[in-house]
């Protein structure tokens, strides 16, 4: 291949790969969702309990996503994605023989560690294998694997699967699809070719630190705006993901199969939402597309609240209301992350600020509205997200531009694209 010359064939390869990886993240992670009523059977948890095992893998997730994202920049992508989706798998899998609430609790905390190590680090692995013009897209698109999977099909795969086998074996036969995409992972990922410093020479003096820490990080002004950003965006995601079929059975009274239709509308909705919006915002921005984003969730959301027990309308409010917020978990932990970073620390710019959202929205938000649900009532949990998703729009304003097609009507960058994104090592 012509050194100039794109590899576009490895590039769609890793996507699809990629993508499939977060989405058996995805499915992992959400399985127990659907599983809750049985597995609350049999080892007499209650709501909070379940607030409690889906924060506690938010927490580890987001404490290791930061930490891991800085490793996979110095010790190569390969060396942890591929353990990483092994572990992950494995532990998925061990998730079917907890024998109480402690085990079940140890278990979700491990995946955590496995999930948030593969998260920033598969995401930067995008950024490295997409050309400029399509990064938005495509890291959307690799994102939305875990909407489809985890939101989307896991509520009808638990179900099925339920008819049929008890919950500790639909774990086991899970797990398996992760490991087969760790082989192939193992035998299709490369990891970046790193230029030469003269190739760059026009980059400012500061801009040629490859092995910087944290710090270098946090003082790109779109990194801590993107991780409170983030965290107001989980916040919606995962109280509605982990508290939304109780509200939909104990509230408004649905039975299961149209409790399952409506909560599905989180998937399928997110599922386009994640590549829809950072494929918007390659176009018009990632600013306008992050303030649309948050509008949006907060009028579908306050539309939901008044809407009763009529499962089409759910679905459809439900649906948008997912685009929007899943769209922004993509476009805030995607390229507005990636685009923020200082050159070579694209990996350690995603795990801070997926930490911090995976920290605040993934693992506190889960579980205080696990203790409002259970001290005020289940109708109030819908106020926040809410409140959260306002206070994003308030937060997206502060955003600076750095979406290439927006940079270059504004006139020549000063700093290569090519820089943030080396080429990927291709074969001899």
């Amino acid at each position: 291949m012509k050194p100039n010359q794109w590899d576009v064939s490895y590039e769609w390869k890793a996507v699809t790969l990629l993508a499939l990886g977060f989405g058996l993240v995805g499915l992992d992670r959400w399985l127990i969702a659907p599983l809750f009523p049985a597995i609350m059977k049999d080892l007499h948890l209650n709501a909070q309990d379940v607030g409690n095992c889906i924060g506690i893998l938010g927490l580890s997730w987001g404490v290791f996503a930061a930490l891991m994202g800085g490793i996979s920049d110095k010790i190569g992508r390969r060396k942890v994605l591929i353990p990483a989706i092994i572990a992950f798998s494995l532990l998925s899998g061990l998730s079917g023989v907890a024998g109480g609430l402690a085990a079940l609790l140890g278990i979700r905390a491990l995946m955590g560690v496995a999930e948030g190590s593969f998260c920033p680090t598969s995401f930067a692995a995008t950024a490295d294998a997409s050309h400029p013009k399509r990064r938005g897209f495509n890291l959307g698109l690799q994102q939305s694997g875990f909407a489809l999977f985890g939101l989307a099909l896991s509520p009808i795969i638990a179900t099925q699967l339920l008819g049929v086998m008890s919950w500790r074996w639909v774990f086991a036969l899970v797990s398996i699809p992760g490991l087969i995409l760790g082989l192939l992972m193992y035998r299709v990922i490369r990891e970046p070719r790193r230029e030469p410093v003269a190739r760059t020479a026009r980059i400012n003096a500061s801009a040629h630190k490859t092995h910087g820490s944290w710090r270098d990080v946090l003082r790109s002004r779109n990194i801590p705006v993107a991780m409170v950003a983030l965290f107001c965006a989980m916040t919606g995601v995962f109280v509605l993901g982990a508290m939304l079929p109780l509200y939909l059975t104990d509230y408004l009274s649905l039975d299961t199969q149209r409790m399952g239709v409506v909560v599905s509308a989180i998937g399928f909705g997110g599922f386009v939402g994640q590549f829809g919006l950072p494929g918007l915002s390659d176009l018009v921005g990632r600013r306008f597309a992050s303030i649309v984003g948050f509008v949006g969730t907060a009028v579908m959301l306050y539309v939901f609240r008044g809407l009763g027990a009529q499962p089409v309308a759910l679905f459809a409010v439900l649906f948008v209301a997912s685009f929007f917020t899943l769209g922004l978990v993509s476009l805030l932990s995607g390229p507005v992350a990636t685009e923020a970073a200082p050159v070579g620390m694209v990996s350690t710019a995603i795990g801070i600020v997926v930490g911090a959202g995976e920290i605040f929205g993934g693992g506190i938000a889960p579980a205080l509205a696990g203790f409002v649900a259970t001290h005020f009532g289940i109708q109030n949990i819908l106020w926040l997200p809410i409140c959260a998703v306002i206070l994003g729009v308030g937060v997206s304003l502060l955003l600076e531009e750095t979406a290439p097609a927006k940079a270059r009507r504004r006139g020549p960058p000063s700093v290569d694209e090519s820089a943030h994104f080396p080429a990927v090592e291709q074969p001899e």
